[in-house]
């Protein structure tokens, strides 16, 4: 009974560590926190997708997103920002064009890196004008993404393999226990996750918002820093000095 008992431990240990998220929170990650009008969001960068990671900690420490607005949030899908054209924005005006002059090339990393619940993406143009679906210099996002059904699943794995993209066992169970969307994977670059904030992000997604998805109460982004470096990270600064 004792060997039986320790082999069930190991096994919980062993699913534990398959997933990702749980991976790599023991592994000492760059962390950036972001102060809202609605709160605190703390994200972890992956070290997997290093130019994300680096753009994303740069711009961070240059104050680019100080100000900006979350200009885009979709009940049940997501919130973006880090549109330079959002500070000082008047009501009701159109967001989401405004960029950094270049982009960042793809970096999907599945099945490891997904669009779980509490993800941290990059934004891109759409495929007509951006085949390579290179992620945008400046905006990001953060999955929400609702708790899906088996049936809604399959569907989304049916469409992705027409496109050459596997959804994993893994991947999936994920998707109806967590959370999350699914149709994004493997065409927008996943480089962080949230630690610390879901339901700030909760409470952004609550807000009413206008015909273009933007919130009526502006949701401002009133600093970011960088609270530690990852060491892949760390040296990367040394060598950018």
């Amino acid at each position: 009974m004792k060997n039986r008992g320790v082999l069930f431990a190991f096994l919980i240990l062993f699913c534990v560590c398959l997933h990702p998220s749980h991976g790599k929170k023991k592994e000492k990650r760059s962390v950036v926190r972001i102060e809202t009008s609605l709160g605190a969001i703390r994200v972890a960068l992956f070290d997997d997708t290093p130019m994300h990671r680096d753009n994303f900690l740069k711009l961070t420490s240059d104050g680019f997103y100080n100000g900006t607005l979350f200009h885009r949030c979709i009940r049940d899908f997501m919130i973006q920002g880090g549109d330079p054209d959002s500070r000082n924005a008047v009501k009701g005006q159109l967001l989401g064009e405004g960029n950094v002059g270049y982009t960042i090339p793809a970096e999907f990393c599945l099945p490891y890196l997904f669009h779980w619940r509490g993800a941290l993406a990059a934004a891109r143009e759409p495929d007509d004008v951006n085949p390579e679906q290179e992620s945008s210099g400046c905006q990001f996002y953060i999955v929400y993404g609702k708790k899906q059904t088996p049936r809604d699943v399959k569907n989304v794995r049916s469409m992705l393999e027409e496109k050459g993209i596997e959804l994993t066992p893994q991947m999936m169970d994920d998707y109806v226990t967590r959370g999350g969307t699914p149709h994004l994977d493997g065409q927008y670059t996943v480089f962080g996750e949230v630690i610390e904030g879901m339901d700030v992000v909760r409470g952004i997604l609550a807000l009413p918002t206008d015909a273009n998805d933007r919130p009526l109460e502006d949701v401002i982004i009133k600093q970011m820093f960088v609270e530690q470096y990852s060491k892949d990270a760390n040296a990367q600064r040394s060598r950018n000095r």
